[in-house]
């Protein structure tokens, strides 16, 4: 080996321990460190938290990525109530004028029959604007509500009107009720000379002496009744028996009255009210008195007008408000005789008065059934039609 090589290689192993002296100084020195380091920044975050103060409640902690802050709440829809009334302007037009002066609510009416109202909120479904729907008879608000159409109302309202004018499922209320009558002339009649039922019209010694008003809707309510009550060959034997007695009709109620009050015939069926509106304007000498079946069937059925809000409806809050109004003693009073026509209908909110003259709805015998069911008007149409009425 020569003396290159030697020195080549004695400078190596040298190299070598003094490599290998580096790293375990390091491997002893280094966890050290380390450890002094982490005591440090320990003791410098501590310092920190103690000399800061958390945020107040008049000072909120500083928005972050991970705690966002909750979305603002979106504006209510804009834009008036919308109410489809099955009844009068004329007659509601009114009332619902003091509630937009007293709420500050804007209220847009669309007045129509009851029974076109009810098919169009049903054919628009979904997208129908209106909010609240008010209806003349319980049948078109049973035909809504069997669609699904309403919300249940709470029971601060329903619990302001008896069981029978409002629906089971708590998705309609009555604002006012009405009794189905027979007006009878008093200077031929008493009321001992009428039979108990209205079947007993149909007996040969009222032929030609009976009026009825078949196309009007509170007729083809009262057969629906008849239909539900009595059943379908019943109704059908009372309107066949009333035709071949040569029951006359009359375009309304109010046409068939008069003719009872001219004698052209002896009696009518109508509803209560039309009588006191003729009683205010000619005297208690006008010669025509109502007279409610004793016998408690359809011929005495006492049916509701009322209202119910629509599931899609965009202001609920309003449209409680309105029904919440429909039934305060202000409006409940205003129908039973202060209307611009005089409606003089029943109250549905106890402890309203009533006109003097009015026989108490607790002292009326009338079917008990959910008024609801009064939804079937095609039925009594294609009744009415086979029959040969209308």
């Amino acid at each position: 080996m020569s003396l290159r090589s030697l020195r080549s290689g004695v400078l190596a192993r040298a190299e070598d321990q003094a490599h290998r002296r580096s790293l375990s100084l390091i491997r002893r020195v280094l966890p050290v460190l380390l450890s002094l380091m982490l005591g440090v920044a320990l003791a410098t975050g501590c310092s920190k938290s103690a000399t800061q103060a958390p945020p107040s409640a008049a000072q909120p902690a500083p928005f972050t990525t991970a705690s966002p802050p909750a979305a603002t709440p979106a504006p209510p829809p804009s834009g008036p109530l919308v109410v489809y009334s099955g009844r009068a302007e004329e007659l509601v037009g009114p009332i619902i004028e003091e509630f937009s002066k007293a709420t500050g609510i804007k209220v847009q009416v669309r007045y129509g029959g009851t029974s076109q109202l009810a098919a169009t909120i049903l054919e628009e479904g979904k997208n129908s604007p209106v909010d609240v729907f008010w209806a003349q008879d319980a049948g078109a608000l049973g035909a809504v509500a069997k669609k699904g159409g309403f919300l249940k109302l709470p029971d601060s309202i329903l619990g302001k009107v008896d069981q029978r004018f409002r629906s089971p499922k708590g998705e309609w209320v009555g604002i006012t009720a009405r009794a189905r009558v027979v007006a009878y002339n008093t200077t031929k009649l008493s009321e001992r000379d009428l039979p108990d039922s209205v079947f007993g019209l149909t007996e040969p010694k009222w032929r030609g002496r009976v009026g009825w008003a078949p196309i009007n809707g509170s007729f083809q309510a009262f057969v629906t009744a008849l239909r539900k009550v009595e059943g379908e060959q019943r109704a059908r034997g009372w309107l066949e028996g009333m035709k071949a007695n040569q029951a006359k009709a009359y375009p309304n109620n109010n046409a068939a009255l008069l003719a009872v009050a001219s004698g052209e015939v002896d009696a009518a069926l109508i509803n209560h009210y039309y009588l006191y509106a003729q009683l205010k304007e000619k005297g208690p000498a006008f010669p025509v008195r109502n007279y409610y079946p004793r016998s408690g069937d359809a011929g005495a059925l006492v049916n509701a007008a009322g209202v119910g809000i629509l599931g899609t409806s965009k202001h609920q809050d309003a449209a409680m408000r309105f029904v919440e109004f429909l039934l305060s003693t202000r409006a409940q009073e205003f129908f039973a005789g202060d209307a611009p026509d005089d409606a003089y209908e029943y109250p549905v909110v106890p402890g309203i008065k009533i006109h003097p003259e009015l026989v108490p709805l607790n002292q009326v015998k009338s079917p008990s059934f959910d008024l609801s069911d009064l939804n079937d008007l095609d039925g009594t149409l294609r009744l009415l039609r086979n029959v040969g009425v209308i």
